[in-house]
């Protein structure tokens, strides 16, 4: 067999079916990768670092012998990591002993690993510029106009709840806050696993995007014919701050979604709270009480004591009231800052937080593509 170098857009098209293996060291991986890639590194952080060091102070060839060292010594347990991802459930239909293989930037740790599962008898394919190249592609991603339609609403109006609802009813939907990990408040890190690095961050993102408008359902709606998979051409987000806890939604990205239509749906405060209640009113105490005193400064002392008295004392309803309150007026201050809000905000009048009646209710004031 031979090793065949592939661009990035081949290279990811190919991922869709067969294992990914990231061969830089494991703190490289941990920092950000291809998404669904697995890590198989061929220098742990220590190891990499001897070998940079010699490779700048020293020479090529020096860190060259020093890197086959530590290479010999792992030849057998990665050919047998290898042959055990591919002989797994998840792969053992589509691969047979197909490998995608990168590193950095497609040099010496790519073409090791390739070279030692090509002479074992894999299909090898590797990526021509590494991850280095898979970033540039990422943040190409960011600069597209895509067909957005932004979700918008006061806290506590159920919009992460409404994009599952409508990605039932097979539209194309990206749900930021789960890819974030954070929910875009002083609470928003309640209930949510850690977050991703920036970068992580980004390369969940770009693939999400790219998985959206690269589909075969996606494709028969932007040509306008009928569909049962997306029923109009476009992608339904919700809206947010540029910063969603400790990360930033790319700025050309951002700037695209400020620009885009808001659906801006209309639900009685009295709803609005009871949902928000029942949402983060089960979590510790404690934790509350902190992510009230994060905003302390913006929500001001006396709206601060009173919310937190009201927590201690139980009543969560009034807590909450006054922390939507606050919301309410922050929300409303960023949707003006738009550039048209006459133009681009609709309210779409709602008289619960029922995902699935808001879902519908969106979905017959949008009109569907026509047949040409």
């Amino acid at each position: 067999m031979a090793i065949t170098k592939l661009n990035i857009d081949e290279f990811l098209k190919l991922a869709e079916s067969h294992p990914v293996l990231d061969v830089r060291s494991p703190g490289e991986f941990e920092h950000a990768h291809i998404p669904g890639a697995y890590s198989l590194p061929l220098f742990t952080d220590e190891e990499r670092k001897v070998v940079g060091t010699a490779y700048k102070k020293e020479s090529r060839e020096k860190a060259i012998k020093i890197g086959l060292k530590y290479f010999g010594k792992k030849m057998v347990k990665m050919v047998e990591e290898v042959e055990a991802l591919v002989d797994s459930e998840k792969w053992v239909v589509q691969s047979k002993k197909v490998v995608l293989v990168h590193c950095w930037r497609g040099g010496m740790r790519s073409a090791g690993v390739a070279w030692l599962l090509d002479l074992y008898g894999f299909k090898v394919y590797s990526l021509v510029g590494g991850y280095k190249q898979y970033r540039k592609w990422v943040l190409a991603q960011f600069q597209k106009d895509y067909p957005i339609t932004i979700i918008g609403g006061y806290t506590g109006s159920g919009k992460t709840e409404l994009l599952s609802a409508l990605a039932a009813k097979g539209a194309a939907v990206i749900d930021l806050e789960a890819i974030a990990c954070h929910k875009g408040s002083a609470f928003g890190n309640l209930g949510m696993p850690k977050q991703p690095t920036q970068e992580q961050f980004e390369n969940d993102l770009a693939n999400a995007l790219s998985a959206i408008v690269n589909s075969e359902k996606w494709e028969v709606s932007s040509k306008k014919l009928p569909t049962t998979h997306y029923p109009l051409h476009t992608i339904f987000v919700e809206d947010e701050s540029q910063r969603i806890g400790e990360v930033n939604i790319p700025g050309n990205l951002f700037n695209t979604m400020r620009s885009k239509p808001v659906l801006f749906l209309d639900i009685p405060f009295a709803e609005r709270l009871d949902n928000i209640v029942q949402s983060y009113g089960k979590y510790d105490q404690d934790k509350l009480v902190n992510a009230i005193l994060r905003i302390q400064k913006k929500l001001g002392g006396l709206e601060t004591k009173n919310a937190v008295n009201f927590l201690l004392e139980k009543d969560i309803h009034r807590c909450f009231a006054i922390l939507l309150k606050y919301y309410d007026k922050l929300y409303i201050n960023g949707l003006l800052r738009r550039e048209n809000p006459e133009m681009q905000v609709r309210k779409i009048p709602c008289s619960s937080t029922n995902p699935r009646d808001n879902a519908t209710a969106i979905l017959h004031i949008i009109p569907t593509p026509s047949i040409p």
